[in-house]
Parts: C-alpha cells; sequence; structure tokens
C-alpha cells in the first residue's frame, strides 16, 4: 500500500482588527470536511512556523489598514523578507494561495495583500491558485465566499503535484543510486484517490453535491413562510430566498469556558488594556465647540493638561482615546443577556475541554480577575457588525423557528445581499439583533468569542508643544449613526459620543480659539496613549517650503505646524524660513470654517505664505459662477506653483482628513497637476507621485 499524503497546509493571518483572523478561522473550520488539516498562525508568530523549510501549500490571509500600509502584525513578516540580500530562489520551495482584503474606495486598494504576493513571487514562490482580492466596499463575502469555495480543488491539486513531484524525486534518486527505477503502480499510490476528489469537487462547483462532501444546510428541515409584505428587513424574509435551501457556514465550535466569581476586588487598570507603554488619564482643562449649531457637523476641540505627565509629542504626532462602551448600551446587554446582577461579578475565563478549536488560545484583550461591567465597557466593541460566523453561533441559541430561519438566511450563500443590506451597511450591531430577534438569547461566552476588541482612537495633536507647553489639542467631529428599521433612535460614535458627552459642563460656544483662554484642570479626565511613531512631521530644514491640505477637520495637526512654525520665527527673527501653502475647505464659510481667525493672524504675520479656502454648498459669488468647490479643485487651480513648490524646489506635501473621498481626489489632482505643468503622460505622473512618497516628501494623515 502507499504512504498516505499528508493533508496539512499551513494557513497564515496578518489582521489588524480582526477581519482577516475571522476569515482565516473560517477556512481552517471548513478544511476539516473537506479532508485537509489547517496548520493556523497569526503571521507574526514566527516561532510557530519556518517557511524556509515549509514543504506543505500556505495559504495567506492579508488585510490593509490606514492609507495601503499591512496590518502591524505583519510588520516583523514583511521587513524580513524584504530583505534585499535574499536571494531570487530563496522561497523556489514554496507553493502559495494568498487572500488580500481591503477597500476599493481607498486608493491603495488591498495594498498589504499585494506587498506580501509581489515579495514572494520575487523570491521564486509560485501560486497554486489565483490570487484573490476582496473589497469591502461592496463586501468582502463577494470574493471571499468564492474564493474559499475554490480553495479546496486548488489545494488538492496542489497535493496531486507535490505527491507526482515525490515520486519522481524518488525514481531518480534510486537511478542515481545504480539501483533500477522502480515503476509505481497508480493503484496502490494515493493519486487516483485525489483525482477522485477533484472530479468530486467539480462535480460540488457545478452544483452537484457529492455524497462524500458535508454540505451544510439549514438545521430546519421546512421553511418559514415569508411574512406579510413583499418587502424584505432584517427580521422578515421574502421569495425565493425564503423559500431556497440554505448553504450556511459551519458552526464555529466553541472554545471558551465562562465561570462568574463573587468578589469585592478593584477591576484591573486601564494599562492593563494594551500591550506596550503607559496609559496616562489627563484632565480636560478646556472644550469648545468650533462650529455653529446650524452646521452638517458638530465639531469640538477638546484641550488637555499633560504637564505632570511624561507624554511628550511633536506636531504631526497623533495618540490614541482610550475610550469606553456607552454605559446604557452595556446595561441593556447586561439585562437581553439575563446577566443583570451580575455585572461585578469576576469573569473567569479558561479553554474548554475538549474543544475542537484549532489552536484556541485565551483573549488576550481581557486582562485577569476583570468583571463582567468592565469586559463590556472597556475590553469588547460591542457596537462590531457581526459578522457571519456569530450570526451562524446565534442560531444554535435562538428558539422561535421563524427568527432561526431568519438569521439561518443572513449568514448563508443565498442570503449574502440581504446580510449587505440590512446588517452590514445599516452598521448593525448585537444589541440590534438581541432586539429584533427576541428568542435569541447567547450565552456570554460567545462574545468573548465573537467580538473584537474595544479599539483604542486614535487623533491627531492640534498643537505644538513648544507653543503651549504642557497642552494638548486635539479636534473632532461627533460621529452620528442615522435611526434605521433595526435601530429606531440614532446613535453617536463610541469615542466622538463618550467624549462630546464627557465635557457637555464644560462646553464654550463657538468663538475664536486663539483668545479662549485655557481653564483650569477639571475632574474630567480622558485616558490616552502614545501612537507609534509616524513620519507626519514638519521637514527637519526649515528652509524646505511645504504645502498642507487639510479640509474640515483634517486642518487639526496643521495648527499645530503653525503654531510651532510661529514660535520657532519668534525667537528666531534672523533665521529663513521655507514658503507655506494650506488648502481648506468646508461646507459653509458662515457655520464650519475651523480656526478661521488663527488662520488668518498666520497669514497676517507671515507665517502662512498662502492660504486658499472653498466652500462646496455656498452658492458661488455672482462674478465667479467657476468659484471651486473642493481643495483639490484649488489645487488644480494652483497647479503652477504646487509644481514648483515640490518639482523645482523639493518641497513636501502633507495631506490630512477623510480617506475614502478626499485622499483619493487630492491623489488623482497631483497626477493632473504633474501633467498639466510638465507635459508628462499620466503614467509618468504617477511615476513622480509614487517618487514623492519614496523620498518621503508625499506624506498623508488620512482616516475613515
Amino acid at each position: 500500500m502507499g504512504c498516505e499524503v499528508k493533508r496539512r497546509f499551513l494557513l497564515l493571518y496578518a489582521t489588524q482588527k480582526g477581519q482577516a483572523k475571522a476569515i482565516a478561522e473560517e477556512i481552517c473550520q471548513q478544511a476539516s470536511a473537506h479532508g485537509f488539516e489547517a496548520d493556523i498562525h497569526c503571521i507574526s508568530e514566527t516561532d510557530k512556523y519556518n517557511l524556509e523549510t515549509e514543504k506543505d501549500p500556505v495559504v495567506i490571509v492579508v488585510s490593509t489598514t490606514g492609507t495601503g500600509d499591512p496590518p502591524d502584525t505583519a510588520r516583523k513578516f514583511i521587513k524580513k523578507i524584504q530583505n534585499k540580500t535574499l536571494p531570487a530562489d530563496y522561497f523556489a520551495h514554496l507553493q502559495y494561495a494568498l487572500l488580500g482584503l481591503g477597500d476599493s474606495e481607498y486608493t491603495f486598494f488591498c495594498n498589504g495583500g499585494k506587498i506580501v504576493d509581489r515579495r514572494l513571487q520575487e523570491l521564486g514562490s509560485q501560486h497554486f491558485y489565483e490570487t484573490g482580492l476582496a473589497d469591502d466596499c461592496v463586501g468582502l463575502e463577494l470574493v471571499v465566499d468564492p474564493w474559499i469555495d475554490g480553495l479546496w480543488l486548488a489545494l488538492t491539486r496542489a497535493f496531486i503535484s507535490q505527491k507526482e513531484k515525490e515520486i519522481m524525486s524518488n525514481n531518480l534518486r534510486t537511478v542515481s543510486n545504480g539501483v533500477c527505477a522502480v515503476t509505481v503502480d497508480p493503484s496502490t499510490s494515493e493519486t487516483p484517490s485525489l483525482v477522485s476528489e477533484i472530479q468530486h469537487l467539480k462535480l460540488e462547483d457545478s452544483g452537484v453535491r457529492s455524497p462524500d462532501i458535508s454540505s451544510h444546510k439549514a438545521a430546519n428541515g421546512h421553511f418559514v413562510a415569508s411574512s406579510q409584505g413583499s418587502e424584505p428587513s432584517l427580521i422578515h424574509s421574502v421569495p425565493p430566498l425564503s423559500q431556497s435551501a440554505l448553504n450556511i457556514p459551519v458552526l464555529p465550535p466553541e472554545y471558551i469556558d465562562v465561570q462568574f466569581q463573587e468578589s469585592t476586588d478593584k477591576d484591573p487598570t486601564l494599562t492593563s488594556l494594551i500591550s506596550e507603554g503607559a496609559v496616562f488619564e489627563v484632565p480636560v482643562t478646556k472644550a469648545v465647540q468650533l462650529t455653529k449649531e446650524d452646521a452638517v457637523k458638530t465639531a469640538l476641540l477638546l484641550e488637555l493638561d499633560i504637564s505632570k505627565t511624561s507624554f511628550c509629542y511633536q506636531p504631526g504626532d497623533a495618540f490614541c482615546v482610550i475610550c469606553p462602551n456607552n454605559a446604557s448600551e452595556v446595561e441593556e446587554l447586561l439585562l437581553s443577556l439575563g446577566l443583570s446582577g451580575k455585572e461585578d461579578c469576576f469573569v473567569c475565563l479558561k479553554i474548554k475541554d475538549g474543544t475542537k478549536k484549532k489552536g484556541a488560545a485565551m483573549p488576550q484583550h481581557i486582562p485577569d480577575r476583570s468583571t463582567l461591567k468592565f469586559i463590556l465597557t472597556w475590553c469588547l466593541e460591542i457596537r462590531a457588525v457581526p459578522k457571519k460566523a456569530f450570526l451562524r453561533a446565534l442560531v444554535e441559541y435562538t428558539s422561535n423557528t421563524g427568527e432561526k430561519r431568519r438569521l439561518q438566511e443572513l449568514c448563508s450563500k443565498q442570503g449574502a445581499s440581504h446580510y449587505n443590506h440590512f446588517i452590514r451597511e445599516q452598521d448593525v450591531c448585537l444589541l440590534d439583533l438581541l432586539h429584533t430577534f427576541p428568542t435569541c438569547k447567547p450565552p456570554f461566552n460567545l462574545l468573548i468569542e465573537h467580538l473584537p476588541k474595544l479599539q483604542a482612537r486614535p487623533y491627531s495633536a492640534s498643537s505644538s508643544n513648544l507653543f503651549q507647553p504642557g497642552k494638548l489639542h486635539f479636534v473632532f467631529n461627533i460621529v452620528e449613526f442615522p435611526s434605521c428599521p433595526a435601530r429606531p433612535v440614532s446613535r453617536k460614535g463610541v469615542c466622538t459620543g463618550w467624549l462630546a458627552d464627557l465635557v457637555t459642563p464644560v462646553l464654550q460656544p463657538s468663538e475664536s480659539t486663539r483668545h479662549s483662554s485655557t481653564g483650569k484642570s477639571s475632574a474630567l479626565k480622558v485616558p490616552i496613549f502614545a501612537h507609534s511613531t509616524n513620519a507626519f512631521h514638519l521637514p527637519e530644514d526649515l528652509t524646505v517650503p511645504f504645502i498642507m491640505v487639510g479640509p474640515g477637520t483634517g486642518i487639526s495637526p496643521f495648527i499645530g505646524f503653525l503654531q510651532h512654525r510661529q514660535k520657532l520665527q519668534e525667537e528666531h527673527a534672523d533665521w529663513k524660513f521655507g514658503e507655506t501653502w494650506l488648502f481648506f475647505g468646508c461646507r459653509h464659510q458662515d457655520r464650519d470654517y475651523l480656526f478661521r481667525d488663527e488662520l488668518q493672524y498666520f497669514v497676517e504675520n507671515g507665517i502662512l505664505t498662502h492660504l486658499k479656502v472653498c466652500f462646496s454648498r455656498d452658492p458661488p459669488a455672482a462674478a465667479d459662477m467657476a468659484s471651486p468647490k473642493y481643495v483639490q479643485d484649488n489645487i488644480r487651480l494652483c497647479a503652477k506653483d504646487v509644481a514648483r513648490v515640490l518639482l523645482k524646489e523639493k518641497g513636501c506635501f502633507y495631506v490630512c482628513g477623510d480617506e475614502k473621498n478626499m485622499g483619493k481626489d487630492v491623489n488623482d489632482a497631483l497626477i493632473d497637476v504633474f501633467s498639466m505643468v510638465a507635459g508628462a503622460d499620466k503614467l509618468e505622473a504617477m511615476k513622480t507621485l509614487a517618487m514623492l512618497r519614496e523620498e518621503k516628501r508625499y506624506l498623508q494623515d488620512l482616516w475613515t
């Protein structure tokens, strides 16, 4: 009999907020049903795998973060493989498949996955399956689901190819040793069984189900009739979906055991919520509303007193705010889970005995000796949009047949468009689901297993420590989530809503922040910690000119830049300084023109050389019907000067603000500028832009 082929494959994921990890875990769970064993690891766990000696196929899931960066968990891996001394055949033995996650509304779509894919190719690796690029703009599952479906056939073929190479290698080795080659009888090798499996998989792909392959159907043997009315909703289904057989995900194995324990000890400190560094709980000394009451968005400026801490920063730096979940939502969740009265109990966690989850591990974002209320308040992102695996798990704890069926539809392949429309696009969270499906009563361990970590929120510093020692300013819009059928009342953003409520007692009305006096330290405190260092800083050479683009609250770091420049010019009148440009835009000149008086002061005192503003919702002046509406319009109007500063004078270009719209539009405007002024075609203009990035002269601080 032939030796059984080891059907193991290495499964790596590089995640920032848990999306890539969740997809990798879904692949891992499906693998056993197709006769494979996934050896799953975070790509950062380099002590648990070794690509230099890996013989089995490798599957990699990589997300993208920021403006096109790989996730933090992939940085060390990428730094290692980008070593220029590695030979071109370094990974020639490796066969792999890669799934990249991204959002096409961002400039560098799926760039995290593309960086890894490109470098592995340069080092000799071979694809055994085509690369998938999933787009969160339209729904990751539109690519992820069919990509995973096709993976099993590709893996089977990869194992056949591997087996054939081993047989050939063994035969050649035998011949080279002076012994007649042994002819392998196909009937005794494993190849026929693998070929047979390929046939089964092909049948499955064409809609015919092989009896050997597990098909995960809806749990109910009958289908619930659609509700009154012809329009579907989160709770109601209509034909044809309500009458369809469903393909639903594999039930994720539960792996956390939860015990509640009475205790009077204190909760962990907030420092225990971050992996390194210190958390500073600093007082709020000033809060100003920068916009008028009739503005579309409400922008606030907060001043924090950092004078009694070791926290330090420079203009352009970002920092993180540790925010709690909304207290009333936590209370509602406790009530819905039937856990009211246990909020002060310690939650004792351990891995379930005999769990079938591969690589089950304790969650690192929940400190030891945490109470139930602490976990729901500070550790879990209870506002997270539930993934399909979570919906599948909730099915098992829903007693009403109609509700159970609808949850199955929402996590099924057939219900993908309903999941997108009724859950993903409307930012439905667990609490919304529990209100909509009242017989769904999940145990607390499901929340720990499926809800991601409550992330600290990054903000750009809007001040200079040189200009205002011991003070840290930042600006933000209060995020609003409108009401929808699943959520009859609108909600504020987790962090911006908490900050706005926190400072309501000390909030000052809109006025010039230049003349707004700094208040005394209050009892209101905000927990912050330093963000990882970035390159979004002023040029070290003060004679280098620079251009700033910051519509709306994107102006925030540039106020810090200009404050810093003002102080330097006051202290060193004989120094030479490069020219400065600011492109600013907002909706209405009289409602949301942030820092208007400050900018005028900077211009009048020679700190800001050129100020270009535009107002997108104001009617154009009668004399100028073609007045610019957006910052990118003004950039094109100033094309010659922009090109001069960047190309002739080797200046720097900074962009801060919304990535999805403005960031991309500014990028396109720069390409147009280089094409117009330098007479270059689009490809050459794009190469010029890439050169600026490489030289760290085109810098972005963009957010979603």
